[in-house]
């Protein structure tokens, strides 16, 4: 009997450990986080966290998994059965945008883009890891007969991409035939005012309900402002994404469709592009093989999911005569690198495994029958200082100087040059004189 009694003890609390939800929650203010996203070993996307910060079903096998948030530092949980898990704020700011002149009424936003993406049916699978730099033009009001371009535009991107199937397949390339994930048409938000609960403290919270779950999930901080958004919650959340009105009323059934922006220098009563420093979204959808993204000829379900987290380099107000220079310019896949803000958590160690691999072909003995990636770049480089990135690509672009477009190549050669000179931590070479 006291056996039994024994073993009934220990099954028990195996099911208590097992049914245990674990609660991922600001480190600071102790409040649960809603809409982390949770990675298991392997890279893939498990889900996201509810309402209440609790991390959603997770196998054992699929330990350690990574805990990510954009504005806040990663996690890793190795086992279950964790009560809390605490997850630190960054504190990285951008400078606060400037009206100098009546005469500069553009915004030009600059943006680093990490994007995690995958595509199934019922026999094959590919995953795609993807970094972008991209930028966005947002006219003074929507009057103006320039009207920019609000969704990121790519200036150059670097893509690995993973392919599996039922009878074994795995492969990888930085080369596909086809565009399946989400990150080209979320755009930056428009204007949108604070609910008045957040208008005078200085620290405080607000949830707008949906039909059925929490539609926004707002936090305010002094100056700092956080918003969690369920885009299919109801109608009223769509204001987020006006760009994809089309699609949300189309074929494509969103399963999941999660925004979080993240919002400093913030003064009055709304949250402008002006603000934003930071947004990810999470989206899970199904569809058609001849309706979604034209992926191939059949009519067999597909399946995508797209985490994407989109960091804001630099941002400022310019000309129109400006502006319409920036959107004459169409950069070659190799005139522009990769610019990872120093806030970009560390890859984990599937995706470095999948860059290594991409990076192992031999390209001199292998080729593909299908045309490569136009967005793929050639370098990465960690920067924070968006000042500098934005004045070489000002030269470029012949914004700042007369002979620009004839001395873009020495001079962003000599850019490459003396970052690689930083990140090995070598002194600047000297310049002869004269």
């Amino acid at each position: 009997m006291s056996r039994i009694l024994l073993l009934l003890s220990i099954l028990l609390s195996s099911l208590n450990i097992a049914g245990k939800n674990t609660v991922v929650a600001d480190a600071l203010s102790r409040m649960p986080l809603p809409n982390a996203s949770v990675f298991d070993r392997h890279g893939k996307t498990i889900g996201i966290c509810n309402a209440a910060g609790e991390i959603p079903y997770t196998r054992p096998t699929d330990y350690p998994v990574t805990i990510r948030h954009i504005g806040f530092t990663e996690k890793i949980l190795q086992k279950p059965g964790a009560d809390t898990i605490f997850m630190q704020e960054n504190t990285i700011q951008l400078p606060e945008v400037i009206v100098e002149s009546g005469r500069h009424k553009v915004m030009h936003m600059l943006a680093y883009v990490r994007e995690y993406s995958t595509l199934s049916t019922y026999t094959d699978t590919v995953s795609l890891f993807r970094e972008k730099m991209v930028d966005y033009m947002l006219p003074p009001d929507i009057t103006s007969r320039f009207k920019g371009w609000r969704k990121p535009r790519i200036l150059s991107a670097k893509s690995y991409y993973r392919f599996t199937d039922d009878e074994g397949l795995d492969s990888v390339s930085d080369r596909c035939g086809h565009h399946f994930s989400w990150t080209d048409w979320i755009g930056i938000m428009p204007e949108i005012p604070l609910p008045e609960k957040l208008h005078k403290p200085d620290i405080a919270a607000d949830t707008i309900h949906g039909r059925y779950t929490p539609a926004e999930i707002w936090m305010k901080k002094h100056s700092k402002v956080n918003v969690d958004i369920n885009v299919i919650a109801d109608k009223a959340a769509r204001k987020w994404v006006p760009a994809l009105s089309s699609f949300l009323m189309g074929d494509i059934d969103f399963e999941r469709f999660n925004i979080r922006a993240n919002y400093t220098n913030v003064a009055g009563t709304t949250v402008s592009p002006a603000d934003l420093s930071s947004y990810s979204f999470n989206i899970e959808s199904n569809g058609r093989g001849r309706g979604m993204f034209m992926f191939n000829r059949s009519d067999q379900p597909l399946y995508v999911t797209t985490y994407a987290e989109i960091y804001i380099i630099e941002k400022e107000y310019i000309t129109l005569q400006e502006a319409k220079k920036w959107e004459r310019f169409a950069p070659a896949p190799d005139e522009i690198g990769i610019y990872e803000p120093s806030e970009a958590p560390p890859l984990d160690s599937a995706i470095l495994t999948l860059i290594d691999r991409v990076n192992s072909i031999d390209r001199d003995d292998i080729r593909l029958a299908v045309a490569p990636d136009h967005r793929l770049g050639r370098e990465k480089i960690k920067l924070n200082a968006g000042q500098q990135i934005l004045k070489r690509l000002k030269g470029i672009f012949g914004i700042d100087y007369v002979n620009a477009k004839r001395k873009w190549k020495h001079q962003w050669n000599d850019f490459r040059r003396e970052r690689m000179r930083h990140n090995d931590g070598n002194p600047p070479e000297q310049q002869p004189e004269g």
